[in-house]
């Protein structure tokens, strides 16, 4: 009899993973196939949400969690170049400007909507903070944040500003390419593939060690861009496992989902969508700023302010007659801003909103 049950309750199990999968992999490439940045990871995080509400969610490890993280960090170090780099000196003035003015104005409103306690704890900080999504949902939970209501003003943001981006690209006659694709095979050799695989593993195993926030996420991003720039690795990350670690990033978000977290997801919408106007108005008007002060065209000003997030604008800038260099390299100067100075600085403004430390209203 036990035995039965035991069988019965691997065979549900079984099923409801199948469900997940199938349902993460055709939803993704749905939303890839539309142009939406991260497809992979909103379609597995539907998709988990989806099942976690009708009560037959699943639970993904925390070590698997974490894994997907040093996967990230090492994405994210791909585009830590000398170019980029050198692009940042050379106009040093201007990039910190434009960098410390978009964030204050970020952080300023996610500090008013905590101080109004729409949302629970720093979740509306890290929500408004204009850093990589997926870094930002990765790093939000492990510094008290409620990381499904934070990936929920992420990405409501990354389709607000990339198709008003859009829009403004084609209003002024330059025709914006509104998806990269998928690369499946992917570039590199099987040997630069291995030496990835390498960094990425060691990078998991002392995140592992070194017990931080994002551990694991932070390692990897600065070995690999220290053995990108000075080792000369061409980091090899090809689409096919980026999907899987996307979808997997999905999972971890969407499976904590309930529907009390829904409700609450409704009841802030007005409330973010308002702070997502006044967001890009102020980042609009920064970049006419720019205009005016620094002789920038109109779009390149306009793309490198616009508050993330930095792939989907990257995508963009590169189908359209600006300087990408430019525009990529603000983009990833204010999210490395971001990861150093936004973890102390939300704790700081949490505190002055009235919270005494991390608050999750929504956690079941």
């Amino acid at each position: 009899m036990r035995a039965s049950r035991r069988d019965s309750s691997a065979a549900a199990a079984g099923m409801r993973w199948a469900m997940l999968v199938v349902s993460s992999v055709l939803l993704g490439g749905l939303l890839e196939t539309a142009g939406l940045p991260a497809g992979f990871l909103l379609g597995g995080m539907a998709a988990a949400i989806g099942m976690a509400v009708s009560g037959r969610g699943v639970t993904i490890a925390p070590v698997v969690f974490q894994l997907a993280q040093a996967v990230i960090g090492v994405m994210i170090a791909r585009t830590i170049t000398w170019p980029i780099l050198a692009e940042i000196g050379r106009d040093w003035p201007v990039f910190a400007a434009g960098v410390f003015s978009v964030i204050a104005i970020s952080l300023s409103i996610g500090w008013v909507l905590t101080r109004w306690q729409l949302l629970p704890g720093p979740t509306a900080i890290w929500g408004m903070a204009p850093g990589a999504a997926v870094a930002m949902t990765v790093m939000a939970g492990d510094y008290g944040a409620d990381e499904r209501l934070v990936a929920f003003m992420q990405y409501l943001r990354v389709v607000v500003v990339a198709t008003l981006a859009s829009v403004v690209g084609a209003s002024v006659g330059q025709a914006p390419v509104a998806s990269h694709g998928i690369a499946w095979l992917g570039g590199g050799t099987p040997t630069l593939f291995a030496a990835t695989l390498g960094l990425i593993a060691v990078a998991f195993g002392l995140g592992r060690v070194w017990r931080v926030p994002a551990g694991g996420l932070i390692l990897a991003m600065i070995l690999g861009a220290l053995a990108q720039n000075g080792a000369g690795l061409a980091i090899t990350l090809p689409e096919p496992l980026l999907a899987v670690n996307f979808i997997v990033v999905g999972w971890a978000i969407g499976s904590r989902f309930t529907r009390d977290t829904l409700g609450h997801v409704v009841r802030a919408l007005p409330s973010v969508l308002v702070s997502l106007v006044v967001l890009v108005a102020a980042c609009g008007g920064l970049a006419m700023a720019m205009v005016e002060l620094a002789g920038i065209d109109p779009l390149t000003a306009y793309l490198a302010t616009s508050p993330g997030g930095a792939d989907s604008i990257a995508i963009i800038a590169n189908g359209t007659h600006v300087d990408v260099a430019y525009v990529v390299a603000m983009q990833l100067a204010r999210f490395l801003v971001v990861m150093c100075i936004g973890p102390p600085l939300a704790r700081l403004m949490t505190r002055r909103a009235g919270y005494g430390g991390a608050v999750d209203t929504t956690a079941p």
